[in-house]
């Protein structure tokens, strides 16, 4: 099923249901992979694309098509990883931004923990989570900035900017090794 078709079953009681599956599978692959990236373990990101799936079940009928429906579930994943970040520095002492999680991809089953994963995964923890956030989605996901730019509601020139400073930290990072 392409988008609209996905749209236009979940507007349609008799079809709402096959349609949220066809939905469910062409995104959740996607969207699990940047919920990660957010510096999120497994059991946490499938708690939180869990909760970003039920949103998006609820407010479907409220997604007005200003936007690409990737770019609105991209939107929600964010929000919704971005709340449990919080809620979970909340419960613990240590900051989110102190904490590096290079460590658990040699134990991490969902990626291959070879040497140059490591340095990038490791450049990437050193980055302010905006910056992270605009790297991964343009570097990994391969986003457009305007498709960026929906998502996390920043102008494009900045994110531009940010993806740029980025980069440079990312290059000045890995040529020290």
């Amino acid at each position: 099923m392409n988008d609209e078709q996905i749209l236009a079953g979940m507007h349609n009681t008799d079809t709402q249901e096959q349609a949220f599956r066809a939905l469910m599978t062409k995104y959740q692959e996607r969207l699990y992979l940047h919920i990660r990236r957010m510096k999120i373990e497994h059991t946490d990101a499938d708690d939180v694309l869990q909760n970003t799936f039920i949103k998006v079940f609820r407010n479907i009928k409220k997604f007005q098509g200003k936007s690409e429906l990737y770019t609105w579930l991209y939107r929600i994943a964010t929000n919704e990883a971005i709340t449990f970040l919080r809620q979970k520095k909340r419960r613990q002492s240590t900051s989110i931004d102190d904490e590096s999680t290079t460590y658990q991809l040699e134990a991490d089953t969902w990626f291959d923990g070879n040497e140059a994963q490591r340095k990038l995964k490791a450049a990437i923890d050193t980055l302010p989570n905006k910056q992270q956030r605009v790297f991964n989605m343009r570097y990994f996901d391969e986003m457009t900035y305007k498709d960026i730019s929906a998502a996390v509601g920043t102008s494009v020139g900045g994110l531009k900017a940010s993806y740029h400073h980025a980069v440079k930290k990312i290059e000045v990072f890995l040529k020290r090794d």
